[in-house]
């Protein structure tokens, strides 16, 4: 099974700190976050890794090369601007192979263990659910025998962390596209499961939550 760690973001709410650095090579307790993701993948059997860079790529390509020290064979697919979650997904098909992957947001802080992951997902997708943090009180999905549907009373948060089939973007054209879209045409047709982590999770989207969790877990 292959993965993907989604890199390739300016980071813009962490200026200034992303002007001489690139977000998934922010420290957390003196380790970059994009190498939490590639040691829990390496540590779940999850060898062969994308990543898509676009800011100050050379700066993490440069750090990681190709992934040997950390156990594991890195992919590069360069954007030359940002193209959000689907589209760098779909411009990173030709690495990613005909078999389900999985996608992980760099900028996420977790314990989730990424062998709970399904290797075949039942169904077109499968997502990790969080409980709601402060920036995003209404969440985003609901969960009903194992199914994803749109929010209703009991809401989570997307988690950044997923399994998908490629056939999901099969037919998308090359561009600028979020994953949302997507998975809201999915969702009524009961194409989407889900699962709830109630674990360690962290969104790493400003400075404050940086200082926080580095305050953390100490």
């Amino acid at each position: 099974m292959k993965a993907m760690i989604l890199a390739a973001g300016r980071g813009v709410r962490m200026r200034p700190l992303t002007d001489s650095l690139p977000k998934p090579l922010i420290r957390i307790h003196g380790k970059p976050l994009i190498q939490y993701h590639i040691e829990a993948l390496a540590a779940a059997g999850v060898t062969e890794i994308v990543i898509n860079v676009s800011h100050m790529a050379g700066r993490i390509k440069g750090y990681l090369e190709d992934g040997k020290r950390f156990g594991v064979n890195i992919q590069y697919s360069f954007e030359k601007h940002p193209l959000e979650m689907a589209g760098g997904i779909i411009q990173a098909l030709p690495l990613l192979g005909d078999q389900p992957f999985i996608v992980i947001s760099a900028d996420i802080w977790t314990d989730y263990q990424y062998s709970h992951l399904p290797h075949q997902p039942e169904k077109m997708a499968h997502l990790v659910l969080v409980n709601n943090p402060e920036e995003n009180p209404a969440g985003d999905f609901s969960l009903v025998g194992g199914v994803v549907t749109e929010p209703n009373q009991d809401a989570y948060t997307f988690g950044g962390i997923g399994v998908y089939r490629p056939e999901l973007f099969h037919g998308l054209e090359q561009s600028v596209m979020t994953i949302g879209p997507i998975l809201r045409e999915a969702i009524p047709k009961h194409l989407v499961t889900g699962e709830i982590f109630a674990g360690r999770w962290h969104n790493v989207g400003n400075l404050q939550q940086v200082k926080a969790l580095n305050a953390a877990y100490v």
